[in-house]
């Protein structure tokens, strides 16, 4: 892919969870992307995604609004707006949103088709 593309909110492609929601707005399967994938993190208050890691790419996600709590392997990290942090290929992480309001972040991930693995509870 070589040229501008506008992708229109209303194009994006949404995933729904018990925990919240992930939009997606670029990447190689939707055709607008093909060295990244980006989108947003919805969390629920009071919810938490589940624990896993990516075997193929960074993930940089950025929280616009609300707090978590980011876990990378057994480290904590409260995180509220402005708040950023980077997550190695293979380390396994979750955000749980123990606050009571929703959570909203941006994702970005250093490949057009990220790959998620759930970790073993």
């Amino acid at each position: 892919m070589n040229q501008e593309t506008v992708l229109h909110a209303a194009d994006a492609t949404v995933q729904e969870f018990d925990w919240g929601e992930l939009v997606w707005y670029a990447n190689g399967k939707m055709g607008n992307s093909a060295t990244m994938t980006f989108g947003r993190a919805v969390l629920k208050a009071g919810h938490e995604n589940f624990r896993h890691s990516h075997p193929n790419c960074e993930e940089i996600l950025h929280v616009l609004s609300g707090r978590i709590v980011h876990s990378i392997g057994d480290e904590l990290f409260p995180m509220g707006p402005g708040d950023t942090i980077v997550i190695p290929a293979n380390i396994v992480h979750n955000a749980s949103n123990d606050g009571d309001e929703v959570a909203i972040m941006t994702i970005m991930f250093s490949t057009p088709d990220r790959q998620t693995v759930v970790a073993d509870e």
